[in-house]
């Protein structure tokens, strides 16, 4: 059987630009993409915080460092430069390999640029006891 489990997600980026002309997808900072494990061309889920819609596009890097996060096309509809947004990706493991798997969380401040984690997510503190 296999799985679908989170690979990446940068939590609470902001908006920096949305473009209807563009032919689509989503422009990331390279840096955050690599450090959530996206690739390019991969497909992408953005959900936002700010209008509560859920889509998904596919991710392009943009320039390293730049803060860009800027959504194109058909999705340049569903966000506002400035909403806040979190960006996912999932991956397909089996049963074993999801047992220990650990995906990638980056969380960025209003600038989109890495903010330092003051604590450990819950969900994967307390992992281990959710087995039955």
């Amino acid at each position: 059987m296999q799985l679908r489990m989170l690979k990446g997600k940068i939590h609470r980026a902001r908006v920096t630009g949305a473009d209807l002309n563009y032919e689509g997808s989503i422009e990331i900072d390279s840096s955050l993409m690599e450090a959530a494990g996206i690739l390019p061309f991969e497909k992408v889920d953005i959900w936002s915080i700010s209008t509560g819609d859920r889509f998904s596009t596919y991710a392009l890097p943009a320039e390293r460092r730049s803060g860009v996060i800027a959504l194109n096309g058909a999705a340049a509809r569903k966000v506002q430069p400035g909403d806040e947004i979190i960006i996912t990706a999932f991956v397909s493991l089996n049963e074993k390999e999801a047992e220990h798997w650990n995906p990638k969380i980056v969380f960025v401040d209003e600038k989109n640029r890495f903010k330092p984690l003051t604590h450990a997510p819950r969900v994967l503190a307390n992992r281990r006891k959710l087995t039955p």
